[in-house]
């Protein structure tokens, strides 16, 4: 499985996850080898994280785990899609449904989506 993946010169592959039900965007992180691996393995959702340089399991700090539904590989194999059931209603450490929370209006960016619950309140301490 892995070998018809294109990871990039990092060994890394974006990857999107999407509302299993809605078809919403929620949010495009990272995945090495071994996330990739253990979402499949698992059905939860592992990332890369670059600026911490190590594997992140969705929701293991805020509890909003993704539970995987359905993994594609695009066209070119370089990009992975995964239909989720996003737990707890957030996937944006903000604090937000999605992380594409902004809007470009009269060449502004506008935030245009609520804060559903407070990063101090998910994390501890400001998260955005």
């Amino acid at each position: 499985m892995l070998d018809t993946v294109a990871f990039n010169e990092a060994g890394l592959v974006p990857a999107i996850a999407q509302d299993a039900t809605t078809g919403e965007v929620l949010m495009v992180a990272w995945m090495n080898r071994e996330a990739l691996t253990e979402t499949a393995e698992t059905g939860r959702a592992v990332y890369f994280s670059r600026s911490r340089q190590r594997l992140w399991r969705k929701g293991e700090s805020s509890g909003h785990v993704q539970n995987v539904k359905e993994l594609r590989l695009d066209c070119d194999a370089d990009v992975v899609l995964m239909k989720v059931e996003q737990i707890g209603g957030i996937a944006c450490h903000t604090g937000r449904r999605h992380c594409f929370w902004r809007k470009l209006e009269d060449g502004v960016w506008q935030t245009v989506e609520p804060v559903i619950t407070s990063p101090d309140d998910i994390y501890g301490e400001s998260s955005t």
